[in-house]
């Protein structure tokens, strides 16, 4: 038990240090977070010429034009909730995974219901931030 106990407090340590904003590690976290979970369709530089783009049924986003397409604002709070899934807020067409139920239920077991969700937030903020990077000028 004590193990399931520490190794939940530095998952919420690492989920912290996803959170602060702008910094280096959360800048790597996010960048490691994109290239493992989005970038084998949306490309490694964002730009959706992934090597499974093809196989989409649907256009692929060019995730560097979100802050163009908005009005040169970049929406944080939409592409939180797209990339979640979970709040009714999809993303391009469908198809793509809701990460906020895979990551969860990835570490439920192992660290429960409340700390993985916190661990799932910061994942997905880590993953935000990383767009927010990237946007073209």
């Amino acid at each position: 038990m004590f193990q399931k106990t520490f190794a939940a407090l530095g998952l919420v340590v690492a989920a912290s240090a996803f959170c602060a904003g702008g910094s280096a590690v959360a800048q790597s976290a996010g960048e490691t977070e994109y290239m493992n979970a989005c970038a084998a369709c949306h490309g490694e530089k964002g730009t959706g010429d992934g090597p499974l783009a093809e196989l989409m049924t649907v256009d692929l986003p060019d995730l560097t034009q979100i802050s163009a397409r908005n009005d040169g604002a970049f929406p944080m709070l939409d592409v939180i909730q797209i990339i979640d899934g979970r709040s009714g807020i999809r993303g391009h067409g469908y198809p793509m995974p809701v990460w906020g139920q895979r990551f969860k239920e990835a570490l439920s077991i192992d660290i429960g219901p409340y700390a993985s969700e916190i661990v799932t937030r910061g994942r997905i903020l880590a993953l935000a931030q990383h767009l927010e990077s990237i946007q073209a000028q």
